[in-house]
């Protein structure tokens, strides 16, 4: 027999509904899709598979009054809802839930899934006072709640990226100090991800110093709107740079745990937490970013990576450069990559998540 949850009188069914990306059984690898699955089976994890109720906003738009009831009926019947809308969701969710609220009266969280809302909020008073009425917006980094609390936001609350994976212990280490030094993208393949500045850079520096230094390993699920150009771009590529395909979730630290270092060269200027650099760290793999507005939360200089000049690919070239003659340094690095790891995994951040549910 089911069992109720009484909130203000009224009988609810379950603790949690969350309403989010889940891909309708695709196997889709960005990280909205991924960080959805994952709070999810936590939150079923600490709750109970009876007391969690899912809601899959993909392809919404193509049915919105389908979507409409299955969100009346989330609402009616769960005492927490949590939604985790990209950045065009987020003007439809938000308000959608605050309408509903004022028949349900139930406790709203927003997850925020990157670093774009400061921006959005800042040009769209309309949302920011919607959001506002939230018991709780989670963002990942502390850039973010910062200007949040400035635009006047006081429910914010921090809540990191994180991912539920194996730690590799130290005896595991893979130190690489002979060339061709071993490194990777681990994302979503798209030039906005800085795919061309990777392979450009680990070119031009095996052809000006004619042999091959570096070997370059590109792994993910190509965007659909970049499929023509990467396969043009992978035609040409030399055999020193694959393309690797996409790689399980589980299996993810087993595969980078073999590089010198993993490349996040990106274009977006407000990533948040980026689940790839969770992997590497917990991988033991040293990270090479672009200087996006958050990325000093997450890459210590010269102690878990190296930053370089956002979108300035001259500068990773003359990083890597350098490296060449001080591999030993991102030997050191390995060991820091461990400890770092451990601020994102689910037993930390999920725990830390939980008491805003009960």
């Amino acid at each position: 027999m089911d069992k109720w949850l009484v909130v203000e009188g009224v009988k609810v069914l379950f603790r949690v509904g969350i309403c989010g990306h889940f891909g309708k059984r695709k196997n889709l690898l960005n990280g909205q899709t991924v960080k959805t699955k994952i709070i999810t089976e936590e939150l079923i994890k600490a709750f109970g598979q009876q007391s969690v109720k899912t809601v899959d906003t993909f392809g919404w738009s193509s049915n919105p009054i389908l979507l409409l009831v299955k969100c009346f009926l989330l609402i009616k019947r769960c005492k927490n809802i949590i939604i985790l809308p990209a950045q065009r969701g987020i003007k439809v969710f938000a308000p959608l839930f605050i309408l509903l609220n004022k028949i349900f009266h139930r406790k709203l969280h927003y997850v925020v899934i990157g670093g774009w809302l400061p921006e959005l909020l800042d040009r769209n008073s309309k949302l920011k006072h919607k959001l506002s009425k939230f018991d709780g917006i989670y963002v990942e980094t502390y850039s973010m709640f910062n200007k949040l609390q400035k635009l006047g936001l006081r429910n914010i609350k921090y809540l990191p990226n994180f991912k539920k994976l194996k730690i590799i212990d130290e005896s595991e280490l893979v130190y690489q100090c002979t060339e061709p030094y071993k490194l990777c993208t681990f994302s979503r393949v798209v030039k906005e991800k800085g795919i061309e500045d990777a392979i450009e850079v680990v070119k031009n520096i095996n052809s000006s110093l004619g042999k091959i230094v570096y070997t370059l390993d590109i792994y993910g699920q190509v965007d659909g709107k970049y499929k023509e150009r990467f396969k043009k771009k992978e035609e040409e590529f030399p055999e020193y740079i694959t393309y690797k395909g996409v790689v399980d979730y589980y299996s993810s630290v087993d595969i980078l745990k073999d590089y010198f270092a993993l490349l996040f060269p990106t274009h977006f200027k407000t990533e948040g937490i980026p689940g790839t650099i969770i992997d590497a760290y917990a991988a033991g793999v040293p990270v090479i970013s672009s200087n996006w507005d958050s990325a000093s939360e997450i890459i210590v200089h010269n102690e878990t990576g190296l930053i370089y000049d956002f979108m300035k690919r001259e500068k990773l070239e003359e990083l890597l450069l350098k490296q060449i003659d001080y591999a030993e340094r991102f030997a050191k690095m390995k060991i820091n990559c461990l400890k770092k790891a451990k601020q994102y995994t689910a037993e930390i951040v999920i725990g830390n998540f939980l008491r805003y549910l009960q």
